[in-house]
């Protein structure tokens, strides 16, 4: 969700005093007198969730499906799960093509096509177009709402034909031309259209290869194209080249806010459409799964120093430092790990700069590793007056190290290769790996020195 303006931030406060005070009459008021759908579907999301039935039952009919469409997928089931076929299609009618579609897709599959069957053949036919099409790819992402026109004709044709509209689908910076097939051939810029000689044919002014979207690329490549060549919209097209529709800015960031919103909520391990005031007990389900696996990965740990409990009996000081190697090879593989993960996200990482990138961070940690070893195994003599100690801290720093960089090198290229998402399962995998290697180094080598 964007960052609220300040103006916005006030009125959901009075809001929320007045939810609080019980006034809904002022409520209501607040509520469907200019406070934008965005900032309406804020507060909704931001409310526990008996607040969120009331606020919802007091939006103005009218304002229903732009709220909606700013919603969490989990809140929108919700809502829609009330609605019957015709009210969905009520609430959806004012709506882009593209954000009908995402809407119908958190509804059972009854549901979806009792909703599409309410529809006039017109408005059924560009949903399920874009239905056709799996939600993370272009043709997903897509609005069929474009305004096309031919190459052969007048600049001054063009003016009177737009004139006809009552106005223009957003963000409409380009008129698609396509040929008699339908087949893309290129762009008119609205700014060429506007200060060329009106008896100039499309053809003389229209701009050809420029950026074409292929329906099936995924929607974090499309996102990538926008940011790389500062898009406003782009033309989407079958292998064919059959113009298909146009995607916009606005949904582009909604990619990319998605996007980032998934790698920061998988990192602890949950969902990113986490529901930040869900109840309790649905809550707990869905942490409950991760909370088991970490168990799982602390009891190899654990096993890891039992199998040196004579030697921990013996020099008590190893149980104080061994928390320092484990947190020292986690910090350094987190790291590595979350560099990688960036790096394929935005497709700055591949096959060809790899082994740089590999052989930068094992230097990394080479050179991080002595340092920091050389400082622990002082602290360690001024701390315990044992040099042999000191000897083996110092060396159980430089091998975790090591082994966390290479781990967090090719943790993701492995686990990406195996259809698993690097940014859920790699920070869990990552800690097993340098716990298990920083006792085993630790503990072992004391063992080979003491007994």
């Amino acid at each position: 969700m964007p960052e609220l303006s300040k103006q916005a931030k006030s009125r959901i406060s009075s809001l929320n005093q007045a939810l609080q005070s019980g006034a809904l009459s002022r409520v209501q008021r607040i509520l469907n007198s200019g406070l934008a759908p965005a900032d309406i579907a804020h507060l909704i999301e931001s409310s526990p969730p008996k607040s969120r039935a009331v606020i919802w039952e007091l939006v103005d009919k009218e304002l229903e499906g732009e709220v909606i469409q700013y919603l969490s997928d989990e809140l929108q089931t919700q809502f829609l799960a009330e609605m019957s076929a015709e009210e969905v299609v009520d609430v959806t009618s004012d709506l882009d093509v593209d954000d009908v579609a995402d809407i119908l897709q958190q509804l059972p599959e009854q549901v979806t096509q009792e909703v599409l069957a309410s529809m006039d053949q017109q408005d059924r036919d560009r949903v399920e177009a874009v239905l056709s099409y799996p939600e993370d790819s272009a043709g997903g992402l897509m609005d069929t709402d474009t305004i096309t026109i031919r190459a052969d004709i007048t600049l001054d044709v063009v003016l009177r034909y737009l004139r006809r509209h009552t106005s223009l689908p957003a963000m409409t910076d380009n008129l698609l031309v396509v040929n008699r097939q339908s087949e893309f051939v290129g762009q008119l810029p609205i700014n060429k259209l506007l200060v060329s000689d009106p008896s100039q044919t499309v053809r003389e002014v229209m701009v050809t290869g420029g950026t074409v979207i292929l329906a099936h690329q995924h929607e974090t490549e499309v996102a990538d194209l926008f940011e790389r060549r500062d898009l406003v919209s782009a033309p989407v097209v079958d292998d064919h080249g059959m113009l298909l529709g146009r995607i916009t800015i606005d949904d582009v960031v909604d990619v990319i806010r998605e996007t980032a919103d998934h790698s920061l909520m998988s990192m602890a391990g949950l969902d990113d459409e986490e529901d930040t005031f869900a109840p309790a007990l649905t809550t707990a389900k869905r942490r409950a799964v991760w909370l088991g696996i970490n168990l799982i990965t602390a009891f190899i740990a654990s096993a890891v120093i039992g199998l040196f409990d004579e030697t921990i009996e013996k020099v008590v000081a190893l149980a104080v430092l061994m928390p320092i190697v484990a947190s020292m090879g986690g910090i350094a593989g987190s790291q590595v790990l979350t560099l990688v993960i960036r790096g394929q996200a935005v497709g700055l990482l591949g096959q060809s700069n790899f082994k740089w990138l590999f052989n930068r961070e094992l230097a990394v940690a080479a050179m991080n590793g002595v340092l920091w070893a050389a400082v622990i195994a002082l602290i360690t003599l001024l701390w315990f007056n044992d040099p042999g100690l000191a000897a083996i801290m110092g060396t159980a720093i430089v091998v975790n190290l090591l082994v966390a960089a290479v781990t967090g090198a090719i943790l993701p290229l492995i686990l990406k290769a195996k259809g698993i998402d690097p940014a859920l399962a790699g920070g869990v995998i990552l800690t097993t790996v340098t716990d298990v290697v920083g006792f085993m180094s630790f503990l072992g080598l004391a063992t080979l020195f003491y007994l």
